[in-house]
């Protein structure tokens, strides 16, 4: 363990009643931080149609959510190095900073233009505040108490998604779009000012002047905007096959291939080869991306099912989807009582077991059924998913030092994201085609169920909305299903856990 992990953890133990009122501090600015990325994947959902009456643009608005969501998810290794080499104040300061710029911006659009490339200019903030939260987290606490920290920003990350398409809805109704944006502000910048005041990160020897991989960040970065824009709009804005979407995806393995050229030259690199080499970084890595794909389907397809197949309102159907928000906190804050006997491999495995049986029962519930039998399934879900990702996690945090976490945890959920990505292309593609061979033509599930009143639907698009459904669970079964054979073979049985 190097020096800087020493400090931390020395400073981290002292109990100093001033030492503690500012972590507490410190900890309130990252829960904020938290709050913010994560209102800003959904909040803007609900407002889409006063964005689109009040600036036009409408067949190019699903670049709102996907543009944020690749600005985001390319920057993530690159912040992560830089965290590792700087520091997490400076990079969580300057993230925090491009963040609440680009939300003035998307406040004062002139156009559907200048207000996607505004939202792709606060993902570009939004990914230094998804991965340096998490990564201060471990910093700020040993190893026996990052349980409770790490409950906490899942439990603001859940609220926070949850609540973004009402909070939307609301703003939208009740005052303007813009303040969708314009509220990011205050609490930013309280954020901002806790973490300058009170982040005191401890002085670390220094080995000469950092050599930064600028040429491999601008390959990682162009490699993952062509092929995760390749994902997003395949089947969407173009046809899997067309020639837009071949070309995209050509361009993105040519890229691939200079990410790699460059990274075995560079000096520094920004995804370093340790963090496919090391098998637990690994295992986590591709059990974390078999996680963001599984959980495409209830996320995106059960809010669907619920108001066609069970007839219920849009507040009642997520109320179905939001139960999964109660239980996965508290089943991650209690997964310490576990890891600590069986290790964090052993838990995690127990809990994608759970949710890939969870997962698979699905598809036999009664037809149509009524609504508190998928709602259980999903608060069996998110106890599930509690004991599956905070140990991962936690445990893989914990097998690095301080100048190794920060290209760790960005990893982790760099991998996440895409498997989010691949997801809602992989399920979408699913979902539509079982959905046309149901109803015997090429409809998809948004052109069917758009616009219809959930009382409405007719009895043979209601059956084969259940079935598509259906099918899109069995394929996040099979996900599940894979992270625990990678847990089983690829992750060592006992995580290398280094001493605090």
């Amino acid at each position: 363990m190097d020096q800087g992990d020493t400090e931390i953890q020395a400073s981290v133990t002292d109990e100093r009643p001033k030492d503690t009122r500012r972590r507490g501090a410190v900890v309130a600015a990252l829960m904020l931080a938290m709050a913010l990325a994560a209102l800003d994947s959904t909040i803007v959902s609900t407002a889409v149609p006063q964005i689109v009456g009040d600036l036009g643009g409408f067949s190019v608005f699903s670049w709102l959510f996907s543009g944020y969501l690749l600005a985001v998810t390319v920057t993530l290794p690159v912040y992560g190095k830089l965290s590792d080499t700087f520091g997490r104040k400076p990079v969580l300061i300057a993230g925090a900073s491009v963040f609440l710029a680009g939300s003035l911006l998307c406040a004062v659009a002139w156009n559907m233009g200048a207000l996607i490339a505004f939202r792709i200019l606060q993902g570009l903030g939004g990914g230094a505040l998804q991965g340096t939260v998490q990564t201060l987290a471990a910093d700020l606490y040993p190893l026996k108490d990052r349980p409770k920290i790490q409950s906490k920003l899942s439990t603001v990350w859940a609220v926070s998604a949850v609540a973004g398409p009402g909070v939307g809805g609301l703003l939208a109704a009740y005052a303007d779009w813009r303040w969708i944006f314009l509220v990011n502000l205050p609490i930013g910048a309280l954020a901002l000012w806790l973490i300058v005041r009170h982040l005191h990160e401890p002085q670390r020897e220094s080995g000469g002047r950092p050599r930064i991989d600028w040429a491999g960040a601008l390959a990682v970065f162009a490699c993952g905007g062509v092929l995760l824009t390749a994902l997003v709009q395949g089947g969407v804005a173009w046809p899997w096959l067309s020639a837009p979407s071949m070309a995209l995806f050509g361009t993105g393995l040519a890229l691939a291939g200079a990410v790699v050229l460059v990274e075995r030259r560079a000096a520094e690199p920004i995804i370093p080869g340790w963090v496919w080499r090391r098998r637990t970084i690994a295992a986590v890595n591709l059990a974390l991306g078999a996680l963001g794909l599984l959980m495409v389907a209830p996320a995106v397809f059960l809010p669907t099912y619920a108001q066609s197949v069970l007839g219920l309102a849009p507040v009642a159907a997520g109320f179905v989807l939001s139960v999964w928000t109660l239980s996965w906190p508290v089943s991650a804050a209690l997964s310490q009582h576990v890891y600590g006997r069986i290790g964090f491999r052993n838990t995690a495995m127990l809990g994608i077991g759970a949710a890939a049986l969870i997962l698979f029962a699905f598809p036999f519930l009664p037809y149509p059924g009524a609504a508190w039998q998928p709602a259980l399934l999903m608060l069996l879900l998110g106890g599930a998913l509690g004991l599956f990702q905070l140990p991962l996690i936690v445990g893989v945090q914990s097998t690095v030092g301080w100048a190794e976490r920060g290209t760790t945890t960005a990893s982790v959920l760099f991998c996440r994201q895409t498997g989010q990505t691949i997801g809602a292309s992989v399920f979408g593609a699913v979902a539509n085609g079982v959905l046309a061979s149901r109803l015997g033509g090429a409809g998809d599930l948004d052109s069917v169920t758009r616009g219809l009143d959930a009382g409405a639907v007719p009895e043979a698009t209601r059956r084969a909305i259940a079935d598509a459904v259906h099918a899109v669970y069995l394929g996040a079964g099979c996900a599940a299903a894979v992270a625990f054979l990678v847990l089983l073979f690829l992750a060592p049985r006992r995580f290398p856990v280094l001493k605090d």
